[in-house]
């Protein structure tokens, strides 16, 4: 915690709070996901901390079930997105010439289309699964990822000691773990954070409308659609799962500034 601001600290405050939530929470969920446990939107209780939603069901059992389904899918696209898009954009660096340029192109068609139009058209045609989700928002999410790792990495791939490591007959997989990846993870971290909610949010997102993760099973987004209703009667329960929603974001985005001012600080005084 040395040399944290106090922002810094609340940010990895949340983001450990919400990883105890995904991991732990279907155990500590008081009831089954989509067990049916009193009538429809009872208020705060001793039985209900949060009160029911819109079918009776306990409103902190579907946020403690939302939360590890939720994170995980999105960390499961952020990590997949990263995997297609650091990849090919150290090869179009590192390479360059014809494969640089098709990658480029291929990349800048496919950031063309509106984001959410192409998810909306693709999910609709598709059976809806968790791995059609994530395949969906990785694929969408790694444009973003080769635009900032091809250009970090063409940075480093001509200095002098990547230059050396060819001459000494390295090859390519080398070069790129051992010479390009290490000299660009600063920028790419602060990425993967801001990535993470990216794919959270645009998940959430597609939950809403819809087609996200489908019913009964519990998810953030889907549980303000289900209970949107509620506002019309003076009730704060779509509320509930959109502040988890929101707060997540904010520690997240709490964070990436820390990394993000950090690795300017280094590189200033490299």
């Amino acid at each position: 915690m040395r040399g944290m601001s106090v922002s810094t600290i609340v940010g990895f405050a949340i983001i450990l709070l919400f990883a105890l939530m995904a991991i732990f929470g279907p155990f500590l969920a008081p009831y089954g996901e989509s067990e049916v446990a009193g009538d429809v939107w009872q208020p705060f209780s001793a039985q209900f901390p949060l009160g029911t939603d819109s079918l009776g069901r306990d409103i902190l059992t579907r946020l403690l079930w939302g939360a590890a389904r939720t994170i995980g899918v999105a960390l499961a696209a952020a990590l997949l997105s990263f995997a297609i898009g650091m990849s090919l954009g150290f090869l179009a660096a590192v390479v360059g010439g014809w494969i640089d340029h098709a990658l480029s192109r291929a990349i800048d068609t496919l950031m063309a289309i509106p984001t959410l139009i192409f998810a909306l058209v693709v999910l609709s045609v598709l059976p809806p699964s968790v791995i059609v989700l994530v395949l969906v928002i990785a694929i969408l999410d790694s444009t973003r990822v080769f635009r900032l790792s091809r250009a970090v990495a063409m940075d480093v791939a001509v200095m002098d000691f990547v230059e050396v490591a060819r001459l000494r007959g390295e090859g390519l997989g080398w070069v790129i773990t051992r010479e390009v990846l290490p000299n660009t993870l600063p920028p790419l971290i602060a990425e993967f954070g801001l990535r993470f909610c990216f794919a959270f949010l645009f998940l959430s997102s597609l939950s809403f409308l819809g087609l996200g993760i489908q019913p009964p099973a519990a998810d953030w987004g889907g549980m303000v659609r289900d209970n949107a209703n509620a506002i019309s009667f003076g009730m704060i329960v779509p509320l509930i799962p959109a502040a988890a929603i929101a707060l997540l974001t904010v520690g997240v985005n709490l964070v990436v500034d820390w990394q993000l001012r950090r690795s300017s600080t280094a590189r200033r005084r490299a």
